[in-house]
């Protein structure tokens, strides 16, 4: 079945809305994740028992969709397997523009009867060039309207992020973690099975619109390899996308099956595969939401070396050690670099090779030390390391005036600025990284909460530029 855009439309950006089948042993979850919903939301219930709480949450009920008194865009179907088909039957009827079907039981289920029952659903959906997300799934995200995968997820906040995910539990946390760290969310699939729209459906429709200018995806089986990789090479070639494969160790392979009823791809041919298409590997949720930061943030990375500048002795190295082994270089400085840093060093605690240690006596010509990285010829790019504490950062001066130096670094130069922030593991030290991360993202300089998250999302970044040229 070939995909409809303007069906897509409806599900992620619907004017009136349905909840088919909520009840309150799972205490409304999907009516009360939807309450604030932009548009109109209707249930659509015909138990008794569950009418009432329905009513309490203030929202009308109806015993069919086809008693609604409008159009219906988009419908969430939480009724067990064999009510399913006279659901859809009844939603294709009423003439639903998409629907995502959270109830499962399907071919995940390793069963002959539960693989039966997809290739109904999916004949009855085609026939009728119905599209439905999922089964299995936790279907749409979409902060702009107001749809939800669940009641903690916002919408007063719509970035540039796509994220595409075979897995409910993984797309809900991503949304809420890539938050936390300033990665904002536009749309978010979850299809679980991908009986009628695959992948590769939501890549396209992704790839089509202008306000995502990055996308994620999580994948564990492929339907339809060739049209996959068709996709995924056209869309890499107009904006970044970044895949996170699921079932890389044999057990994890099996467990595939019984998660999502999809057939696993070896991971040496899969990563073979997307590099071709010139987009980028990861293999950690944390590593997802690095690599998106520093697409969005950094300008293009042309080359893969660094200049790392402010932290300790110490410091110095684990940095050095872990943008190598990320593939990163940190090569001496230029001649006239150094000549420079001669005229005004102070050699207490510090020193002025790559990396910069600024020790505390040096760290008030940050301002300066920035401009000779700016001119350097030796370097590519610029890491900023920070150190918190719950009282602020090392040395104690205001956040204020750490940041000061970096406030318009973005308009002095054209290489990619990045900042490292570590922070012990107690609450308040956390709390004031993140803080610190937050106020750096806000003047365009992508912050990482430990030197190899930084280093990684550096080089996939560079890694992607390497492959568009």
């Amino acid at each position: 079945m070939k995909v409809d855009f303007n069906k897509l439309d409806k599900a992620f950006n619907p004017r009136v809305m349905a909840v088919i089948g909520d009840k309150k042993d799972n205490n409304y979850m999907w009516l009360r994740a939807n309450s604030g919903f932009k548009g109109k939301l209707y249930s659509v219930q015909i138990d008794p028992r569950e009418i009432e709480g329905i009513k309490a949450l203030g929202i009308e009920n109806y015993p069919s969709i086809l008693d609604i008194p409008e159009p219906v865009d988009f419908a969430i179907v939480a009724v067990p397997r064999i009510v399913a088909f006279k659901m859809l039957a009844d939603m294709i009827k009423k003439g639903v523009g998409a629907a995502h079907f959270f109830t499962a039981g399907f071919s995940e289920t390793d069963t002959e009867d539960g693989r039966e029952a997809e290739r109904q659903l999916k004949a009855m959906a085609e026939a009728a060039n119905f599209h439905i997300v999922g089964p299995n799934c936790m279907g749409i995200f979409s902060p702009a309207s107001g749809v939800k995968q669940n009641a903690m997820q916002y919408s007063d906040t719509i970035g540039p992020v796509g994220f595409i995910s075979q897995s409910g539990n993984h797309a809900v946390n991503f949304a809420s973690e890539a938050h936390l760290h300033g990665v904002e969310i536009n749309k978010v699939a979850s299809f679980g099975n991908g009986t009628v729209l695959d992948a590769a459906d939501y890549l396209e429709y992704f790839a089509r619109d202008p306000g995502i200018k990055v996308i994620g995806m999580y994948i564990e089986g492929i339907r339809d390899g060739r049209r996959f990789l068709k996709v995924l090479r056209e869309t890499a070639a107009k904006k970044p996308v970044v895949i996170w494969k699921g079932g890389r160790s044999d057990e994890g392979a099996r467990a595939i099956s019984s998660h999502t009823g999809s057939l696993a791809i070896p991971l040496a041919i899969f990563n073979a595969a997307v590099r071709q298409c010139r987009a980028v590997t990861v293999g950690r949720m944390e590593d997802m939401i690095d690599v998106l930061k520093a697409l969005i943030y950094l300008p293009e990375v042309k080359g893969n070396r660094v200049a790392a500048v402010g932290g300790s002795g110490g410091g110095s190295v684990a940095v050095s050690d872990a943008f190598a082994e990320a593939g990163l270089k940190l090569p001496p400085f230029s001649k006239e670099s150094y000549a420079e840093f001669v005229s005004f060093w102070i050699n207490v605690g510090g020193g002025y090779k790559n990396p910069v240690d600024t020790y505390n006596a040096n760290r008030r010509e940050m301002k300066r030390i920035l401009d000779i990285l700016i001119r350097d010829t030796n370097t590519d790019n610029i890491t900023a390391l920070f150190a918190v504490m719950h009282r602020g950062p090392v040395g104690q001066p205001p956040m204020e005036s750490q940041l000061a130096p970096f406030s318009d670094i973005r308009q002095r130069t054209s290489k990619p600025v990045m900042a490292i922030v570590s922070s012990p593991s107690d609450g308040p030290s956390v709390q004031a990284a993140m803080e610190l991360m937050g106020n750096l993202q806000a003047i365009g300089i992508p912050a990482f909460p430990g030197m190899e998250r930084g280093a990684l999302a550096l080089h996939k970044a560079y890694e992607y530029w390497h492959m568009r040229e």
